[in-house]
């Protein structure tokens, strides 16, 4: 697999002398990661509308719901519902990410690939699998299920309340992509705070150390248009941010995001959770 320019600038820029990026990875879906996405209720998906913007969003269903049914595809019995900026994306192929993700033992896999509309389930085909380390998940479970999906608003200011939300975040989700090297979703944790609300159009958050692969970050060297997911845990809802994101290097980076158009939305995750354990390498606030 060729290896991507913009994660290579990146890798360069951060003293990391080789390739350790999408090129390493491999489309194969190995028995571990199989069993691992039988096991999930929830899953994480981004791509880009037909306007070019990025958006993240979740899916969620019984355990079983997303299954791997052959080494390079994977069937995810649920579809973006109507409100959903990806909502009716998919009737052709398109680069997706795939984020599956399990909070309360801090384990996660990636998939990127492209995806298509079969029936009532999203068929993927893979082209990067691969797993990450736990660092920056905070721990929590759902003890309720899912309510029913509703659009509580749009628009491309965000209000107090979103303001509130963003600025209490531990957790959310930002989906990027380059023309020719696909589509990406990738988790961000810190302590509450982490995230800083700076207008009503923007907001920045550092970009803690990881594993050196610079997936999201190398994509936004390429091209910086990203969406945002943020979680909100206790009403069960989600707000769905798109807009254009620019890194400021320095002795930790930081990233800072122009809002272009959000979506607020309601029952699109369970409404009950544990108390978050935080993960103790998150850095002060």
């Amino acid at each position: 697999m060729r290896a991507h320019p913009g994660e290579v600038a990146v890798q360069r820029r951060n003293g990391v002398a080789h390739d350790r990026g999408s090129s390493r990875t491999r489309p194969e879906i190995p028995e571990v990661a199989a069993a691992f996405l039988r096991a999930q209720r929830m899953i994480l998906i981004g791509a880009a509308d037909d306007l070019g913007r990025p958006w993240a969003s979740v899916l969620t269903g019984p355990a079983g719901f997303a299954t791997a049914a052959g080494e390079r595809t994977i069937v995810l019995r649920a579809l973006p519902g109507a409100g959903d900026p990806l909502h009716g994306l998919f009737e052709s192929e398109r680069d997706l990410g795939l984020l599956a993700i399990e909070p309360h033992t801090r384990r996660r896999m990636r998939v990127n690939g492209g995806a298509v509309r079969d029936g009532d389930t999203l068929v993927v085909r893979t082209e990067q699998v691969y797993a990450n380390c736990p660092k920056y998940i905070q721990t929590r479970e759902p003890t309720s299920a899912p309510g029913t999906p509703a659009v509580l608003g749009h628009g491309t200011a965000l209000d107090l309340r979103h303001s509130d939300l963003i600025a209490a975040a531990d957790t959310f989700f930002i989906a990027t992509r380059a023309e020719g090297y696909g589509a990406d979703v990738s988790h961000r944790g810190g302590n509450p705070g982490f995230v800083r609300v700076t207008g009503p159009r923007s907001l920045e958050f550092p970009d803690y150390p990881g594993n050196t692969m610079y997936m999201t970050l190398g994509n936004l060297e390429l091209d910086p248009a990203a969406g945002l997911l943020f979680p909100d845990w206790e009403r069960g809802g989600t707000l769905q941010l798109t807009g254009r994101a620019r890194v400021e290097w320095g002795a930790e980076p930081v990233v800072r995001f122009e809002l272009d158009a959000y979506v607020d939305r309601a029952g699109t995750l369970p409404a009950g959770w544990t108390a978050p354990g935080y993960h103790r390498f998150n850095p002060p606030a």
